[in-house]
């Protein structure tokens, strides 16, 4: 995908508007709070496995804070399917740790935790069907097993003989992990199924504003659930909202939905079988639609013309309506009101620059370059180094092009890409820093194939971008350590030297030019603050 934040997993779920909370608390106050959520003879049951001892880690347990909403099967599934896979992975953990005592106790805790969700899910759904009967049948009694075998191995003193049964612990707990996986995924997908058929057959905008809503809640949850929607016709359904003039203020939710859906496989295999690519090329290049319905829109070509995506560069539908999508994304960066739409719209284009050679010559008739470095100088729209990044990428894939030279010169870009080799992170965050360094690398990149022109390369010396790479290259804090920044400014150091040798001192020369590549960046990748 671009580089945009995001990703998320299903098992460290937040859930919305109703967050799991983690609670520091004593055995006692843990059970009562237990209660809310289980039967009577569930909280004996775990009454008696609680220890009256405090152990070292007893205090970091999770519990549930109050239990999912009444009629909420989604939430039950998520909020309870976060619990018993946090508890399967802390039993794996003790049990490494030879934790027999915690095993245990933690072991009745999630057969309470599992016999909950199984009956709280049949009170709110419909008839489960056969094979989620069979495999719930199949998963209590592997809880029921595993708390069986290891409160045998609490009278074990054997090692040899606790050796073998811990095998037998692992394997067991191994199976109940695969049973729940397999009863979540078959409720989720039967929850997924009912909003999918309740956006298909609405007519009523509320409705259908409300469901897709939920769709895209759980879209948030990770890659599986998006591969669950995908499968059971998310994508089709969302296509048809984005296909009727009566739902045009719900474009912009279910497009959002759609580009979450498209970061696996299944979603953009959907989007192809639908003809999505030319829906999406009639929504960006009509300007009747709102700017962030146009955004959102954008942001779906991002994501399914993503590089770092495999499978998306088999769109082949893409090719035949991307001249009127580039067109309409330039024209969208010419215009954007904000950061946010600039940024999606600035990343479709960088990204279908990876996808089409022919994308860049493109770009280069609708002066996009022009576009581009003058938004550069707009803190309105470029303001942060997520937005540099896309626009720096642009600018690297364009250099291929002989003419790029001119038009940068011609826009004083050189001036702008000796300033992104200063790029510096703000708030220091991984994520921001990580984007620095690619702006940098870009930067390098650019110039090094831009130099190739002579013109560019006594522009590049007269503005002193030497010494700002010689100083990237030498000060390993100048470029977070980074060694893909490093190789990137040496080759660019060493494009302009070949062109402007004078504007180089003859240690520089001697050690970031004349040897060998790997020499040069084998002697900065080990330099210290203090050789500078």
């Amino acid at each position: 995908m671009m580089a945009l934040p995001g990703g998320r997993h299903l098992d460290s779920i937040p859930l919305p508007g109703q967050r799991l909370h983690l609670m520091q608390v004593d055995s006692v106050q843990r059970w009562m709070e237990d209660l809310k959520l289980m039967t009577e003879c569930e909280c004996m049951c775990v009454l008696q496995a609680k220890p009256i001892s405090l152990e070292e880690d007893v205090q970091g347990d999770l519990i549930l804070a109050g239990g999912p909403g009444p009629g909420d099967p989604l939430q039950l599934l998520l909020k309870r399917g976060w619990v018993i896979s946090t508890e399967l992975r802390r039993i794996g953990q003790k049990l490494a740790q030879d934790r027999w005592a915690r095993v245990h106790s933690m072991s009745v805790r999630l057969t309470c935790h599992a016999r909950s969700m199984v009956s709280e899910y049949s009170a709110v759904s419909r008839n489960s069907s056969q094979e989620m009967s069979q495999i719930e049948k199949l998963l209590m009694e592997k809880c029921s097993e595993l708390s069986a075998v290891t409160e045998r191995c609490l009278q074990v003193e054997n090692e040899h003989v606790l050796k073998s049964m811990k095998a037998c612990v692992s394997e067991t707990l191994s199976t109940l992990g695969e049973h729940f996986g397999q009863l979540l995924e078959l409720a989720l997908t039967r929850e997924v199924q009912a909003l999918v058929r309740k956006i298909d057959a609405s007519d009523n905008i509320y409705t259908t504003e409300s469901t897709t809503g939920n769709l895209f809640s759980l879209t948030q949850e990770g890659a599986p659930l998006c591969r669950i929607i995908a499968k059971e016709g998310g994508v089709v359904a969302l296509f048809k909202v984005c296909r009727q003039d009566a739902f045009r203020c719900l474009y912009p939710q279910a497009l959002r939905t759609l580009a979450s859906i498209c970061c696996v496989e299944e979603g953009v295999h959907q989007l192809e079988k639908v003809d999505g690519v030319l829906c999406l090329a009639d929504i960006l290049t009509d300007d009747s639609h709102s700017e962030a319905t146009r955004a959102e829109a954008a942001a779906v070509v991002a994501q399914v013309t993503s590089p770092h995506l495999p499978f998306t560069q088999h769109l082949s539908s893409f090719l035949e309506s991307m001249e009127e999508i580039v067109t309409a994304l330039v024209k969208l960066c010419q215009e954007a009101s904000s950061g946010e739409v600039f940024l999606l719209a600035s990343a479709a284009l960088a990204n279908i620059t990876f996808f089409d050679t022919m994308a860049c010559e493109m770009l280069l008739q609708l002066n996009a370059i022009r576009i581009l470095l003058e938004a550069c100088s707009d803190k309105q729209r470029v303001d942060t180094p997520y937005t540099r990044d896309q626009i720096v990428t642009i600018l690297a894939n364009m250099s291929v092009l002989e003419q790029c030279a001119s038009d940068i010169i011609q826009e004083n870009g050189v001036q702008l890409i000796m300033g992104m080799l200063s790029e510096k992170p703000r708030s220091g965050t991984p994520a921001e820093v990580a984007a620095c360094e690619r702006v940098q690398q870009k930067a390098a990149v650019t110039l090094a194939r831009l130099s190739r022109d002579p013109a560019v390369a006594r522009e590049a010396v007269r503005l002193s971008c030497m010494s700002r790479l010689i100083e990237l290259c030498r000060s390993p804090s100048e470029r977070n350590s980074s060694d893909a920044v490093l190789v990137a400014c040496l080759a660019a150091l060493r494009r302009l030297a070949g062109i402007c040798p004078e504007g180089l001192q003859d240690s520089d020369f001697q050690q970031l030019v004349q040897p060998r590549l790997v020499d040069s960046f084998l002697l900065c990748s080990n330099m210290e603050e203090s050789f500078v």
